[in-house]
């Protein structure tokens, strides 16, 4: 795509975010309007005549300008993106987030879609620094009989959690603030659920720990990064060392994870069981680090 045709621009951040701004033609915004408001028009109910057979002018009326909108980029967006997408290279960790920029009847119309890529980052010889983790996490105990010192082996938890914790403090790696954004959203909404099944409000809930809103957010958004960077981490091993996961081994977790057949059939979708299978690799690749140790 010759730069003097492109309809977009592109602008990244040091950080991963990536923003791109559409400029869509007016002469496309006026053809995908059309079509929209033809499939809308057939369950569109417009005094005077029969469901379905309403010209399409008085559907316009008929409905929200928001919905004719929405409408209309839904068949352009999708097919825009993908095209810009694969031009530029963009491999985005999150689906777009999509701002509409102006609508102007009759004019161009602009739409802003925000989202993010991983940041390249360098693992190091993790091999080599972990073999040696285990001497230091070992740990002292008084003997009850001579007060003298001994060891203990560390648990498989203790040991996990020095590998977390070595992880984290050796690899140098860049959240996309976007990234960070939407998993502290998500966990707000999944407290904001439990909160009010136990029929308490947020501010009587913070009230009771000690928090603001924003104290809460920052909590959030604290362990939210070190989620996502242990996670791309180990995924990243995971890769480095070939590891793979088989269809059995998710067959195996969906069956595990519920004996309700509804719910074992909506983890056997596409989406679910790929989600399914980087979680498995990721612990595949904790249980390879382990082994290291």
């Amino acid at each position: 795509m010759d730069n003097q045709n492109k309809n977009y621009t592109v602008a990244r951040e040091s950080d991963g975010t990536i923003q791109i701004t559409f400029t869509i033609p007016k002469e496309l915004i006026s053809e995908n309007q059309s079509k929209a408001l033809e499939e809308m028009g057939k369950d569109v109910e417009v005094p005077g005549f029969r469901k379905g057979n309403a010209p399409i002018d008085k559907v316009k009326e008929n409905v929200p300008r928001e919905k004719i909108v929405e409408k209309t980029l839904m068949g352009i967006l999708p097919i825009m993106l993908s095209d810009v997408l694969k031009e530029e290279k963009i491999k985005p960790s999150i689906y777009p987030k999509f701002e509409l920029i102006s609508s102007e009847d009759d004019q161009d119309w602009q739409v802003r879609a925000l989202m993010c890529e991983i940041v390249p980052f360098d693992l190091g010889d993790y091999k080599t620094q972990l073999k040696g983790l285990l001497n230091s996490s070992k740990i002292w105990t008084p003997d009850k009989i001579d007060e003298k010192e001994k060891e203990k082996e560390p648990t498989r938890e203790e040991k996990e959690q020095k590998i977390v914790d070595f992880l984290l403090s050796t690899t140098d790696l860049t959240i996309p603030k976007i990234l960070i954004d939407e998993e502290v959203n998500s966990r707000l909404s999944q407290l904001l659920a439990r909160i009010e099944k136990l029929g308490l409000t947020l501010d009587g809930y913070l009230s009771s720990i000690g928090k603001n809103p924003q104290s809460l957010r920052d909590e959030y958004a604290k362990q939210s990064e070190s989620a996502i960077r242990v996670e791309l981490i180990l995924e990243k091993i995971s890769s480095v060392e070939n590891l793979e996961i088989k269809e059995s081994e998710i067959e195996d977790a969906v069956r595990a994870s519920s004996s309700d057949p509804k719910i074992q059939e909506n983890l056997n979708s596409p989406d679910q069981k790929r989600l399914i299978k980087t979680i498995l690799l990721r612990r595949k690749a904790l249980d390879f680090l382990l082994t290291l140790l």
